[in-house]
C-alpha cells in the first residue's frame, strides 16, 4: 500500500472510531479556558465581569464551564463518510516499483 492509501485508509478509521465515540456520548462539557474562548469568539454575553461581586462568587462557585450536546446525526453521519473514505482507500490502486 502506498502512503497515499495509508492516508485515506488512517482518515477512514478515524472517522469511523470519532463516530462512534459520538454516538455514545450524550454530552460534554469543555473547561473554564475554552468556555471563555468560545464566548469571546461568539461574542455572546460575557461569561463573567470583573465586578467585586462576580470574584466573591467566582471563589465560592466553582468556575463556568459549558455543556455542548451534538446533534444525534452527527456520530451516524461521521460514520457513514468515514466507511465510505474506507473503501475508497481499499479499492485505490497500489503503485509498483520496479
Amino acid at each position: 500500500m502506498s502512503m497515499y492509501r495509508n492516508r485515506y485508509f488512517l482518515a477512514g478509521i478515524l472517522l469511523i472510531l470519532f463516530g462512534i465515540q459520538f454516538r455514545m456520548i450524550d454530552s460534554f462539557v469543555l473547561n473554564e479556558p475554552t468556555t471563555r474562548m468560545l464566548a469571546r469568539v461568539t461574542k455572546s454575553t460575557p461569561v463573567a465581569d470583573n465586578s467585586t461581586m462576580t470574584s466573591f462568587m467566582m471563589s465560592v462557585h466553582p468556575s463556568p464551564m459549558k455543556r455542548v450536546k451534538p446533534p444525534r446525526w452527527l456520530g451516524l453521519a461521521m460514520i457513514a463518510v468515514g466507511t465510505v473514505i474506507t473503501c475508497h482507500a481499499i479499492v485505490i490502486p497500489r503503485h509498483r516499483h520496479d
